[in-house]
């Protein structure tokens, strides 16, 4: 990727580099990536329910080892997932070999794709992804160029307030340990409000937001309309007159 081009800007080389250290550690769902595995029910639900996947052309940006990819596609969708990490993507398309599911796995940037590709999705997901690059607000954009008029878009992502910093970081990766130590910069958290502006401004809808909650005693995860606080999902539409 040249360094002329927009896209090569918003690319953290650390960030890549720490989940290419743990890619054959994907599919253990005991591992650094169980709340993933944890989270993948609810988040495949909630996306399934608002844009019925079967049949339908989707997207995965920031797909990493495809936990989100391949449980899409066994719901009937024709998948493509994309990510920065070539070790990660390497696990993907093997897991999904002996999965005997075909998914499209692509080493490309999500704006690349976007000036390449404009319109082509039904559905794109770009979940726990936007934490992680310099510019979130580049990413919402392509992914909006990507959906068709009509698509539909969804997004997970941190918020940045006391109580995500306390749970999310010291929390998850120090006191409970369910993640590795500097998995996430609280810096990077992202305000359900600053990401629906930055989807206005893509020329998306925001429908529906909906909060991804732990439960401590139990050590489940559950969706809820009321409680964004830490972790949530946002659910939107492409303007079908752009």
């Amino acid at each position: 990727m040249s360094a002329s081009h927009p896209e090569a800007d918003n690319v953290d080389q650390a960030e890549i580099a720490k989940f290419e250290a743990l890619a054959d550690r994907w599919w253990d769902p005991q591992g650094e990536f169980k709340p993933l595995h944890d989270i993948n029910p609810l988040r495949l639900d909630f996306i399934d329910a608002r844009a019925g996947l079967a049949g339908r052309r989707v997207l995965d940006v920031g797909c990493g080892g495809g936990i989100l990819a391949e449980a899409m596609a066994h719901r009937g969708a024709e998948v493509t997932g994309i990510d920065l990490g070539e070790a990660p993507l390497a696990v993907a398309r093997q897991h999904a070999k002996e999965s005997g599911v075909a998914i499209g796995y692509r080493h490309i940037s999500v704006e690349e794709m976007a000036a390449t590709q404009p319109g082509e999705f039904d559905v794109v997901t770009c979940l726990e992804m936007l934490e992680h690059v310099p510019n979130p607000a580049s990413v919402v954009h392509a992914c909006a160029t990507l959906a068709k008029p009509g698509g539909q878009v969804f997004f997970s992502t941190l918020n940045r307030n006391p109580k995500a910093y306390v749970l999310a970081v010291l929390g998850a990766e120090y006191v409970l340990r369910m993640l590795p130590r500097g998995t996430h910069d609280y810096r990077r958290f992202i305000r359900p409000s600053e990401l629906a502006g930055w989807c206005r401004e893509a020329g998306l809808d925001v429908r529906e937001q909906n909060g991804l909650v732990f439960h401590p005693l139990t050590r489940r995860y559950a969706l809820s309309t009321r409680d964004v606080s830490v972790n949530y999902l946002m659910h939107c539409r492409r303007e079908a007159t752009r």
